[in-house]
């Protein structure tokens, strides 16, 4: 069983946290209480640089933007190739519906109370965060043309057969599994990364192909809860928000999915 989650970046393909979880059933060990928890194992995927032909630009990584089709395109690849059906993406799916009640955020954005909100179609606020939220949506889109869904349903019927795209949030996952959030790129120093990277394995075991730098471990906390999605584990995760719905010749709405904490009742989702 695994899931694709990535921490989507629009300036550099080197800002890509990319990676693959995986249960390892085989790997267990003993909880002190006797209960088996399987490791998690993730794999960390290095995404080059490309340019507007989609060839790699190896020794172009800081030079060339990432283009939304043909990152799209990538990740399509990806989980074609490992038999994927759940990708989780750290952004905004759609812009706010007109009847929702609020004024400049999506219900979900609103719920955890997001850094950035996305409004009506094109305002966005901070305006600075307009360039991404565009980005992150035509992401979706382009995935969508490829047989995707956005995920649309909160029950155990939340997980159909087709191809699903569920929006994370690490910032909020760290806060639902009640560790310490990692604190921004920028501001976050070695220690930072070193106390929530072993915060996180203390609370679920998993390993990594190598060390995961800010963008990477932002991208295996955001996909732990697809993990519980795909086995239909409900009470190992949370929906926030309302289902997308299409709304005037735009998407608007859409869940984010967080982890929950596990307890002793709960691990089964793991195993």
């Amino acid at each position: 069983m695994s899931v694709l989650s990535v921490d989507l970046a629009y300036r550099r393909w080197s800002d890509l946290g990319v990676v693959i979880l995986d249960q390892e059933p085989q790997a267990q060990s003993l909880h002190r209480r006797g209960v088996k928890r399987p490791t998690i194992a993730c794999e960390i995927v290095p995404f080059a640089a490309t340019g507007p032909d989609g060839k790699i630009c190896a020794n172009r990584v800081n030079a060339v933007r990432v283009d939304a089709e043909i990152l799209a395109g990538r990740l399509n690849d990806l989980c074609a190739a490992r038999g994927i059906r759940v990708m989780m993406l750290d952004g905004p799916q759609a812009w706010k519906s007109g009847d929702s009640g609020l004024r400049h955020a999506r219900v979900s954005e609103r719920e955890l109370n997001t850094a950035a909100k996305t409004g009506l179609p094109g305002v966005v606020t901070p305006r600075t965060y307009r360039t991404f939220a565009e980005f992150c949506i035509d992401v979706y889109d382009a995935l969508c043309r490829r047989g995707w869904k956005r995920l649309s349903s909160r029950g155990r019927g939340a997980m159909p057969h087709e191809r699903v795209l569920v929006e994370s949030y690490p910032y909020a996952a760290w806060k639902s599994l009640g560790l310490k959030p990692l604190c921004s790129k920028r501001r976050a120093r070695a220690s930072d990364l070193a106390e929530c990277h072993g915060a996180l394995r203390s609370l679920i075991p998993f390993t990594t192909n190598r060390p995961p730098n800010h963008d990477q471990l932002q991208a295996i906390v955001g996909g732990l809860a697809g993990l519980a999605l795909e086995g239909r584990e409900m009470r190992a995760l949370r929906i926030v928000g309302d289902p997308p719905r299409r709304e005037d010749g735009h998407w608007r709405e859409g869940f984010i999915v967080l982890p929950a904490r596990p307890v002793e009742s709960a691990l089964r989702w793991m195993n």
